[in-house]
């Protein structure tokens, strides 16, 4: 594990962008579905408010800088959510990160997520194409190095609920990778 390198995720994975998207203060994330295209909706809580960000562009889609102090983080609410915003106003989405919770580790058709942190406090990102033991097959023919956490806080590594994005979230941003449906 510590020998491997961060290589790019492997096919059918892209990045969203070839930076992360920076997030001062960052404590949890969370999935939705937009009501009117069906993309991956990512929604950030941080310590200046909260964001939505389309999934597929990385675009932010609809930002609340002051969000009511009583739902302004998950861990006011028994389920660890926070109401949504912009096109998901009237919802609520569960957050996972600094308060606790969790995202879908892996997807219907096999690819999983391990974080690993041989060299503690810096967590590593490994994906895998199936819930075999990956890291008997060599780094990069069935497991793949994707993620160093050596700058910031790793908060919450899951994929979407329609397995088509994978998200990394450290104290500082959200790095993001999808995928096209039917993969």
């Amino acid at each position: 594990m510590l020998a491997a390198p961060v290589v790019p995720a492997p096919e059918p994975w892209r990045p969203v962008s070839e930076r992360c998207i920076p997030i001062g203060g960052l404590l949890g994330i969370g999935f939705a579905s937009h009501p009117e295209n069906g993309h991956d909706l990512v929604m950030v809580v941080s310590s200046a408010g909260h964001g939505l960000f389309d999934a597929v562009t990385g675009e932010k889609i609809a930002r609340d800088y002051e969000p009511a102090p009583e739902e302004s983080t998950p861990d006011a609410a028994p389920d660890l959510s926070c109401p949504g915003l912009g096109p998901i106003a009237g919802r609520r989405v569960h957050i996972a990160g600094l308060f606790g919770g969790g995202l879908h580790s892996g997807t219907g058709d096999g690819w999983v997520l391990e974080v690993v942190s041989p060299n503690w406090p810096n967590d590593r990102v490994l994906l895998s194409s199936s819930s075999r033991m990956p890291h008997r097959e060599p780094h990069g023919e069935g497991w793949w190095h994707i993620f160093h956490s050596n700058y910031s806080e790793l908060r919450a590594v899951g994929f979407s609920p329609s397995g088509r994005t994978l998200a990394v979230a450290t104290s500082s941003d959200v790095t993001l990778w999808i995928r096209a449906a039917g993969h």
